[in-house]
């Protein structure tokens, strides 16, 4: 195995995070191969220029996390995602959105479109690295700024809602809905729980019950659902 680095030899044992890094300018992939390798829970697989070749190399690799461009040829980044949050054979397969139009309309598309988070390119190397661990957990990851975008849009939008959309809060009991306006405003557990005065268990199993009930498969999900059906907005609006 000369030349691979010591998480690149250790890939294969299941204890370190497998990246695809998706993006038409290899300047760019350069840059954050240099910043994921230098990890030691993480190692870069493969790198593709394009959408197309994302998917593929998300199959051909067995990667965990593809950070994912949304602006490429052939295929765009959120055409690619949903193929993979699509494909049963890519179940595991997270998909964490890089891209330099944080605020733009890109934010809410890229969530439906199944993606565990969306971070911009500005992010500092060390909130890269911590951006892939939280999506491969299955958490979400929404950088403030993509969550404030997020909210002023959907706020900002007539209601869309279905009465099957409006309907799904009436499974959750009051604490779950409260939890889940604060998930999606991109809170974590830790600050869930500091925020209604409770144990990070107690969050965390509020967050859980609720990504039950509502069918949703991660937090990203949860968050899309909370904005389809209205529970983002509190109670009397």
């Amino acid at each position: 195995m000369t030349g691979l680095s010591g998480a690149a030899a250790a890939a294969g044992d299941g204890g370190v995070i497998r990246v695809v890094l998706a993006d038409d300018q290899p300047l760019i992939r350069s840059g954050f191969r240099v910043f994921v390798d230098a990890a030691e829970d993480i190692v870069v697989v493969g790198e593709a220029a394009t959408g197309r070749r994302a998917v593929e190399l998300a199959r051909e690799t067995r990667a965990d996390v593809v950070l994912m461009d949304i602006r490429m040829p052939d295929l765009d980044g959120l055409a690619a995602t949903r193929l993979i949050t699509s494909d049963p054979g890519l179940a595991g397969v997270r998909v964490l959105i890089l891209t330099t139009f944080e605020v733009d309309e890109y934010v809410f598309q890229a969530l439906r479109a199944g993606a565990g988070g969306f971070l911009g390119k500005s992010a500092e190397p060390g909130e890269l690295l911590n951006a892939i661990r939280t999506v491969h957990r299955g958490d979400a990851l929404l950088s403030p700024a993509a969550t404030r975008s997020l909210i002023a849009r959907f706020l900002s939008e007539p209601e869309v809602r279905t009465p099957a959309d409006a309907g799904r809060g009436a499974l959750l009991t009051d604490r779950e809905r409260e939890v889940v306006r604060l998930v999606a405003t991109g809170m974590s557990n830790d600050e869930i729980a500091a925020h209604l005065v409770v144990s990070p268990h107690t969050a965390k199993t509020h967050v859980n019950r609720a990504m039950t009930k509502l069918g949703a498969h991660d937090r990203a999900q949860l968050v899309v659902i909370a904005y389809e059906s209205g529970l983002t907005r509190s109670p009397g609006r």
